[in-house]
């Protein structure tokens, strides 16, 4: 599904859970730690960017579970 979506499109968090599976409570922690994907604020409302996203999950990807994140 998520291969049809717009670049620029603004999901919330519920969103992103359904489109890319990353959990809801997983994103709330990660903002505040700020190791999360990047996110946009617009007054108090948190929206993720389909391009960031996609960006944010490539840059994940290592080669074993002993690798850090590269």
């Amino acid at each position: 599904m998520q291969e049809h979506l717009n670049d620029d499109r603004l999901l919330s968090r519920s969103e992103v859970h359904t489109t890319f599976g990353l959990s809801q409570r997983y994103l709330e922690v990660a903002a505040v730690k700020g190791d999360g994907p990047p996110m946009i604020k617009i007054g108090r409302s948190v929206r993720y960017r389909v391009a960031d996203l996609r960006q944010w999950i490539d840059a994940q990807r290592v080669g074993s579970t002993s690798q850090g994140v590269a």
